[in-house]
């Protein structure tokens, strides 16, 4: 059999009614404790009071009559006494009338009983002296008052009793009814993020939940849509870089078959020419390849750097006189301004990497009579090198996808014009490595400006 087990609501509910009741049960404990010693404190000033009104008035008393004949035995006179002082004090109102809620003895000056109970004189009760003319005439003794005793007392006592407990009853139901639905109001924010991340770990990435307020919840499902939304644009990436891969693997393979069956069929002869062929697809196959090997390198931060101090601007003029016969040829002029000097810490296979890739991006991309100029300047300890180009250029959102793995501005497949997609990724990681940065943006001369910034040699730790 299954046991029961509260959920996360129920939890909330039953510690915040448990902290009500017990508050509850407290106050009720504490209202009970003030009362029944407030009304037992309040009985006993009433009887002190009346004590004090009695002793006065039999002192007047005994003084009109020179001794206690009057009184003794006469029990008469002391309940006249009494209703008079309860119909002054009705009259007056100094303190409300009490009724008949303790005993009086009088004595005499020899503490012999005159008016009351002759066995039932307490030894712990009040008691007041009636002075006459300086002296002790006699004493005023009343019942103790440490617990009610009266039947109205008693009644109103227990009366007070289950009124408390009525009250009691309906604020635990009230407190039971305002704790269900706080703990369920506190708690749907939770719930609406349990649910998304149940369905997102089913692979619904598209889930969203409403924030719903600004507070720590609501800040937690905002993050939750940033995850998701995360979650579902990587999915969106892995699926076409999938798909990038097999079609650009696909091309040089369905030519290679295309050959080789040519070549078993007769159809073509096996000379020099389709020999170069065959050796030009499976070079495209090996960089693409050797590409993606570098960029998962990369990626995972695994791409070996062997960092040492050296001049940038050497391996930029290197760089540049090699490519320099290519531009020529393509009819793109180059035009290369740079400092003397630009000591950096870095690998320079790797930033001889960075700089062929930016070199072979802009000959690919470069109209037949443009040009590229190569700029760079030191500014706040930083080198900054920018590659900018003629036209053709791109627009907005092709600028926003240059750095996607695949992308081609151009929008074609076509290998003639194109590499693999993959070259400004792996820059983008070279630079990265080297705590620098790389950007483009649109060339004033029609194309795309690439810009590299590095920090010189002094801003970065010599960490191999």
């Amino acid at each position: 059999m299954k046991l029961w087990r509260p959920g996360i609501t129920g939890k909330l509910f039953f510690a915040i009614l448990s902290t009500c009741l017990m508050v509850l049960a407290i106050m009720h404990w504490g209202i009970r404790l003030s009362f029944e010693y407030g009304f037992i404190d309040y009985v006993k000033r009433g009887n002190e009071q009346r004590l004090e009104w009695l002793s006065d008035a039999l002192g007047e008393q005994y003084t009109q009559h020179g001794d206690w004949k009057f009184l003794r035995h006469n029990e008469r006179v002391m309940f006249k006494l009494l209703r008079s002082f309860e119909q002054d004090s009705i009259n007056e109102n100094p303190l409300p009338p009490h009724g008949w809620r303790a005993k009086f003895w009088v004595l005499d000056q020899k503490r012999k009983i005159l008016v009351g109970p002759k066995n039932e004189l307490p030894s712990d009760g009040m008691q007041r002296a009636i002075i006459v003319n300086n002296h002790t005439v006699g004493w005023v003794v009343s019942s103790s008052m440490e617990r009610l005793t009266r039947n109205a007392d008693i009644n109103f006592d227990r009366q007070q009793q289950r009124t408390n407990w009525i009250i009691v009853a309906l604020s635990s139901l009230l407190a039971a009814a305002v704790t269900f639905f706080l703990a369920r109001g506190l708690l749907a924010p939770v719930k609406r993020l349990v649910e998304g991340t149940h369905r997102l770990a089913k692979g619904d990435f598209a889930t969203r939940v409403t924030p719903g307020s600004n507070d720590e919840l609501g800040k937690l499902a905002q993050d939750f849509n940033q995850l998701a939304s995360t979650l579902e644009k990587n999915q969106q990436m892995r699926h076409a870089y999938m798909a990038d891969i097999s079609h650009e693997l696909r091309t040089p393979l369905a030519v290679l078959q295309g050959e080789l069956e040519a070549l078993q069929d007769g159809v073509r002869q096996f000379t020099p020419d389709s020999l170069t062929s065959l050796q030009m697809e499976v070079a495209t196959l090996s960089k693409l390849v050797n590409d993606l090997h570098q960029l998962s390198l990369s990626d995972e931060g695994a791409l070996a750097y062997q960092k040492a101090s050296l001049d940038i601007i050497t391996l930029l003029d290197v760089a540049a006189g090699i490519f320099r016969t290519r531009f020529a040829e393509r009819g793109v002029s180059l035009h290369v301004t740079l400092p003397e000097h630009a000591r950096v810490f870095g690998d320079s296979n790797r930033l001889m990497q960075l700089l062929n890739n930016v070199l072979e991006n802009s000959l690919r991309y470069t109209d037949p009579g443009g040009e590229l100029r190569i700029l760079g300047n030191i500014m706040d300890d930083q080198l900054i090198l920018q590659f900018t180009d003629s036209a053709p250029g791109v627009n907005d959102e092709q600028l926003a996808n240059l750095f996607n793995r695949f992308y081609r501005a151009e929008g074609s497949r076509n290998r003639a014009s194109g590499g693999s997609g993959l070259g400004l990724s792996i820059c983008q990681n070279i630079v990265t490595a080297h705590g620098g940065t790389l950007r483009a943006s649109h060339s004033p001369i029609g194309g795309v400006t690439m810009t590299i910034t590095l920090p010189l040699e002094t801003c970065l730790p010599r960490i191999l």
